[in-house]
């Protein structure tokens, strides 16, 4: 009997944590032939959130709480419900209920079959709003083009891997990454399901525009150095620029030809653009640079309030035992 582990982060989502409870109930109760844990990390909730999950653990001993001391953000609470993972293989999947817990069990299976990395793919994503599917388009088709190729247009909404994988991901702590992104890194062949993304019927997203940005910026900072060589090859194309028009006034200026330089506006013009770039170009410098002594300062990618568990589960007992 294998032990499977689930991580669920909670950040405000009060009102559908019974529910999916019970629907992850059910997911253990057709793979009979294994043993199941349910991890919840509350991510710094402010709401009731925790208060449930203690209600639930209580009624359910394969239930364990993780609660997190402040909000870290959903990629490090799910992180840190892996490297408390006990099973032998860890899937994951958001509290919200948007991505059904049942296409967990077409996961188990390719994973029974020695898959160890599979991913769920929306199908579409016609029930999100206007902004969030065109940000989400944005980003993936630069994903895919930067820097992992051959990954679906629609984005990977959840995964579920083995413990090899899962050791290897725990063991880089990556602080600032982007979770799936470390996963695909890692090179282990992946297979995929797809899956339908249902409207959001509990609770309100706490995704604003602030995270998608600080998302973005995380994932291509970690993954790709392209950002860098485009600011040396503005950078180098403006000096070529600035040079040959250097070499014309002196040459004009040697045969007797002074030029009469006329425009302030358009001085202005050209002055105003080359500093942007410049600024845009320490920009992307310093997001380089702030990510790499944040990862040297060797601070504690979460920090554990507390974890709860009723009792240990049976299951748990015999991992713990073999």
């Amino acid at each position: 009997m294998s032990l499977i582990s689930i991580v669920i982060p909670v950040y405000y989502n009060e009102s559908s944590l019974e529910l999916l409870a019970r629907r992850l109930d059910c997911l253990s109760k057709a793979h009979s032939n294994h043993t199941f844990e349910f991890l919840f990390v509350d991510d710094g909730s402010g709401d009731q959130s925790y208060t449930v999950m203690t209600r639930i653990a209580a009624q359910d001993s394969r239930v364990r709480l993780v609660k997190l001391i402040r909000n870290f953000g959903s990629n490090i609470a799910i992180l840190a419900g892996i490297s408390q993972a006990q099973g032998d293989c860890v899937g994951f999947i958001a509290a919200d209920l948007q991505d059904p817990p049942e296409t967990l069990t077409e996961m188990i299976r390719l994973w029974e079959s020695g898959k160890k990395v599979t991913f769920a793919i929306r199908k579409d994503r016609s029930g999100d709003p206007f902004f969030t599917r065109l940000f989400a388009s944005i980003f993936n088709w630069l994903f895919e083009r930067l820097i992992f190729h051959g990954i679906s247009a629609n984005g990977i909404g959840f995964f579920l891997i083995d413990r090899q994988v899962a050791d290897l991901v725990v063991q880089c702590q990556e602080r600032n990454s982007h979770l799936i992104g470390l996963i695909l890194w890692t090179g282990f062949p992946y297979s995929t399901v797809t899956y339908d993304r249902v409207e959001r019927e509990h609770g309100k997203s706490r995704w604003n525009f602030t995270r998608k940005i600080n998302y973005f910026i995380d994932t291509f900072a970690a993954f790709s150095y392209l950002p860098l060589r485009l600011a040396s090859f503005f950078g180098f194309l403006f000096a070529c620029i600035g040079g040959v028009y250097t070499i014309i006034l002196i040459f004009l200026r040697l045969i007797g030809h002074t030029p009469i330089i006329q425009g302030w506006t358009a001085l202005m013009v050209v002055l105003l653009v080359i500093s942007g770039v410049q600024l845009i170009i320490l920009g992307i410098i310093g997001e380089y640079l702030w990510r790499n002594f944040d990862a040297t300062r060797k601070r504690p990618l979460y920090i554990i309030d507390k974890q709860y568990q009723a009792t240990p589960s049976l299951a748990t007992r015999e991992k713990q035992g073999s």
